[in-house]
């Protein structure tokens, strides 16, 4: 009988260890889940938010002077922000690398994707090394609003301990996004959105602005249009074709052309032409 006690007692340790040792096993799982999950996650302080692209902008600060077959669009760029994003569109854009580019990518008045060999999104040969490969520069200071001028995603250097680690490297490179908006006429969506904002005051500039809410934090932001806002409608609403180009891309159904992109600096001429001035901060 004490030997069958024993023999009990022993399988219940034995049971108890393998226990024990799925909890920590889940513990573990779901540890992992959980930083995984949260590789993209960017620390947003509700607290300092400076909402940039409302504020006054300065004399002399760099533009871009965008010419489309559809009209002209002018933004300011941020070197402060994106450094390195600014520095290699100012040096294609004063190569002419831009010139007689494409429109490749259109979105339900959302947005348009610009800088491609043709009207598929094929990308022209480079003249810098890793010019797809610059690293994504995000900004709490800087948000998907409407004009926003955003660098469009290229790659991801990757791997399962490079995401636990929160090491992996996101890139983007040469061609670039404009962003219209989505739709914040439906009062049942603005209100779910103002609750589940993290600041009040971010929501409301989303409200008043337009833009994307759903891209923020999520690619570079390197510019801001001031001037030709109709035009990023116009070319973001632009009837796309039945089918996706092989990389997935809805190209315009009419050729939708970058015809230059002119380095510049912030002047009296762009204070007249600024459509957001009466939103500036």
């Amino acid at each position: 009988m004490m030997q069958n006690n024993s023999k009990k007692k022993k399988a219940l340790s034995i049971m108890g260890i393998f226990l024990l040792a799925g909890a920590v096993l889940s513990f573990l799982a779901f540890y992992l889940l959980v930083m995984i999950s949260q590789q993209n996650y960017h620390y947003v302080d509700p607290d300092t938010l400076a909402f940039v692209q409302t504020q006054e902008i300065p004399d002399g600060a760099p533009t871009a002077i965008i010419q489309t077959s559809l009209g002209e669009i002018r933004a300011v760029l941020y070197p402060e922000y994106a450094p390195k994003t600014v520095s290699q569109f100012i040096s294609l854009a004063e190569k002419g690398w831009y010139d007689d580019t494409y429109i490749f990518d259109v979105k339900d008045s959302v947005y348009f994707s610009a800088g491609a060999s043709d009207a598929s999104g094929s990308e022209k040969a480079p003249v810098f090394d890793n010019q797809e490969k610059v690293p994504q520069e995000l900004h709490q200071n800087l948000w998907p609003f409407t004009g926003a001028l955003c660098a469009v995603n290229t790659s991801r250097d990757t791997s399962f301990f490079k995401r636990l680690f929160k090491t992996e490297e996101l890139y983007s490179g040469s061609r670039f996004m404009f962003l219209n908006s989505i739709d914040f006429s439906d009062e049942a969506f603005v209100s779910e959105f103002k609750e589940a904002s993290g600041s009040q005051e971010l929501a409301d500039t989303f409200i008043q602005l337009g833009g994307v809410p759903n891209f923020a934090q999520q690619m570079t932001i390197f510019g801001q249009a001031y001037s030709g806002l109709d035009v990023i409608e116009q070319i973001s609403s632009a009837p796309v074709s039945d089918a996706s180009s092989p990389s997935g891309f809805t190209p315009p159904q009419q050729e939708i052309k970058i015809l230059s992109v002119t380095i510049s600096s912030y002047a009296q001429e762009d204070k007249e032409l600024n459509q957001l001035a009466p939103l500036l901060q």
